[in-house]
């Protein structure tokens, strides 16, 4: 994924102020898609030539651009798309011995229902799917924008890993703000919950990140929150965090797994 501050500001934001396209010579079914995910963001179809003269005359934050294998965001010089780079790396890892934290937290059987409530660019979604043959993820995702791309990405990407696109297949994505969503669901709905909310103090070396953080939810976890997710879950409930942050020291977890190299912790409530 490449996307630089200058794109976010218009790709997060609830601003209105975009447009769908299609690339150059675009097939039925590019059409019809574009289209289709017009009228769902209430936003203009713009065809090819139409969007060439947009933009000469600016007045557009940024657009979709349905290509015939993907959906995605641009502006003038910058684009934002999905790919499941990062969990491949991870499953590629734990294929050579590394150590995946986030597993050792969940102690996955294969068959639960997984609530994700943050779930972004999906991967850490992704790399619980590889583990879930019987079992499903649920991913909530409070802006819109990350979540359209997302939701078409784990839909339209084929990845050469069998085991990548049937973990995607496990996912369904909802656009949701998890506050609002864990209090309209019943009891004992999910077997775990998942909450990787934006750090205190963010890593920005990680690039795959850094383009949502000026727009993402900072809203903290309260204990009225966990005291929806002790509800809903029938399971343990895993945090992710740094090691400097200062989540751990708020919630009340049981365990602690993680490393000091990588600086990523996940406490579990049991």
């Amino acid at each position: 994924m490449v996307c630089n501050n200058s794109l976010t500001a218009g790709i997060f934001s609830d601003s209105r102020n975009f447009y769908v396209t299609t690339s150059d010579k675009p097939n039925r079914y590019q059409l019809e898609k574009a289209r289709r995910l017009a009228e769902e963001l209430s936003a203009p179809y713009l065809d090819k030539r139409r969007s060439i003269l947009a933009n000469r005359e600016g007045g557009f934050d940024f657009f979709y651009v349905v290509e015939k294998n993907r959906v995605l965001i641009r502006n003038q010089s910058d684009i934002f798309f999905f790919h499941p780079s990062s969990a491949k790396m991870r499953l590629r890892n734990l294929g050579h011995g590394q150590n995946e934290y986030l597993l050792d937290a969940f102690q996955l059987s294969g068959q639960e229902r997984v609530l994700d409530l943050t779930l972004g660019l999906g991967s850490d979604a992704i790399l619980m799917g590889a583990f879930l043959p019987e079992g499903k993820v649920v991913g909530l995702e409070s802006s819109l924008h990350i979540y359209t791309i997302v939701r078409y990405g784990l839909q339209d990407y084929i990845d050469p890993s069998p085991r990548i696109n049937e973990s995607m297949k496990r996912i369904t994505p909802i656009h949701a703000d998890y506050k609002t969503y864990l209090r309209n669901l019943p009891d004992a709905s999910f077997d775990l919950i998942y909450c990787d909310p934006m750090f205190d103090h963010p890593v920005m070396r990680s690039s795959g990140l850094n383009p949502i953080r000026p727009f993402a939810n900072h809203e903290g976890v309260s204990a009225e929150d966990i005291s929806e997710m002790r509800r809903v879950t029938r399971g343990r409930i895993v945090f992710k965090t740094l090691i400097q942050d200062r989540l751990l020291g708020q919630v009340p977890v049981n365990k602690i797994y993680g490393s000091k190299s990588s600086g990523i912790l996940y406490g579990v409530i049991l």
